[in-house]
């Protein structure tokens, strides 16, 4: 897949002659952003770039949906878990969990 505003590199999918993904303005596009607050998030594109980016998914809907999917699951399962990643923090959320589930709601903890 390739077009005048979008080029693959790197193994990802980017705005032609810049370092923004696709991936950024598909997810925009999808969340019911228009191309114009698109571009108050991404100033440095033009708003042809991004109509052209938004056209390029809509051709590619399918394969695009699908890189996407994977590069989500490759990302969590690349992810490392908050126990090992910062075991003190972990360990704080294990003892607040546990102090909520021992009060009852709307009683003030001690």
């Amino acid at each position: 897949m390739h077009s005048e505003y979008i080029e693959e590199r790197n193994g990802g999918y980017y705005v032609a002659g810049t370092r923004i993904s696709l991936d950024s303005v598909v997810y925009a596009f999808n969340e019911g952003q228009s191309p114009e607050a698109i571009q108050e998030d991404f100033p440095l594109l033009k708003r042809s770039q991004i109509y052209g980016a938004i056209a390029f998914y809509l051709d590619h809907q399918a394969e695009v949906d699908k890189y996407l999917e994977e590069t989500e699951r490759e990302f969590e399962r690349q992810a490392i878990p908050l126990e090992k990643a910062n075991p003190t923090i972990w360990a704080k959320i294990q003892r607040a969990k546990a102090e909520a589930a021992q009060t009852t709601p709307g009683e003030p903890r001690s």
